[in-house]
């Protein structure tokens, strides 16, 4: 199972970006499941998240990403 995971993530060229047991945890602890994708999802969403900060420091004419910036 790791290996299709880590299969997918460098077919689209990006690595996973969240702790995979960590999430699966907290999803479990809400008695509820985790699908197969669901990791990759959020992964994806996270990169999309830090793509606007990283793209709104830039207009702010700054080099750190804050927490406002997310």
């Amino acid at each position: 199972m790791a290996k299709k995971k880590k299969a997918a993530a460098k077919s689209k060229g990006k690595e996973t970006l969240v702790v995979a047991s960590k999430v699966k945890a907290y999803i479990k602890s809400k008695k509820m499941m985790t699908s197969s994708d669901a990791i990759g999802a959020l992964s994806d969403q996270i990169y999309s998240i830090l793509d606007c900060a990283c793209a709104r420091t830039k207009a702010n004419r700054r080099s750190t990403v804050k927490p406002q910036d997310l």
